[in-house]
């Protein structure tokens, strides 16, 4: 933890500066509610690690801030069939999307952020970002692995792109489709069946 964090990342605290992420974060949810079981691993995980971890788990929430490893946690997740939220936010402008690759169809992350070793990338420890434009992003992702993860009747179907304007506090969605040429979802074949009907654009 670093101070420059704490303006946004509102888990941690000035007593926890120098701590691990993962540990602070876990000491915080456990004051919360000492209920829950939490496992921290305060490491890196190379693919092969990732792939192990994701096969476990029933969703994955995407909160990191470069496409290296965007790209990796898709890759995971189109392989175990994970379902997947993703979120990003740079100066005023936050994104945010669901995939859940039980659907026979569903795109994923490469289809509508294609992996390109070459494309220019903004990171907010360069850039900076709108402190509250963070908590607005990490809302939404909470609510949309919340409703996926309860199986609600609308929950949020894959293949639209939340974009929030902080600036002018406003959302606008964009549709998107999978890519059938797509180096990740195209290649991997979908093994398990789920019919659930979703709103196609």
């Amino acid at each position: 933890v670093d101070l420059t964090n704490l303006q946004r990342q509102v888990i941690h605290r000035e007593a926890t500066i120098g701590i691990n992420k993962a540990q602070s974060a876990k000491a915080a949810m456990e004051q919360i509610n000492s209920t829950i079981a939490i496992e921290v691993i305060a490491e890196r995980l190379d693919q092969t690690m990732l792939d192990a971890r994701v096969g476990q788990v029933d969703l994955v929430l995407d909160c990191s801030d470069n496409f290296a490893t965007r790209h990796a946690i898709n890759r995971a997740c189109v392989q175990h069939q994970k379902m997947l939220v993703s979120g990003a936010a740079i100066r005023f402008d936050g994104q945010v999307t669901s995939f859940d690759f039980r659907q026979d169809n569903a795109p994923c992350y490469a289809c509508l952020f294609p992996d390109d070793a070459n494309a220019e990338e903004e990171r907010c420890a360069v850039m900076g970002v709108f402190a509250p434009l963070v908590g607005v992003i990490g809302t939404m992702q909470a609510t949309m692995a919340i409703l996926m993860l309860a199986d609600v009747n609308d929950a949020p179907a894959g293949g639209r792109l939340h974009m929030f304007d902080a600036r002018s506090v406003s959302w606008r969605t964009v549709r998107y489709q999978r890519d059938t040429t797509c180096a990740v979802c195209a290649a991997t074949p979908r093994v398990t069946p789920f019919n659930k009907e979703i709103e196609h654009a």
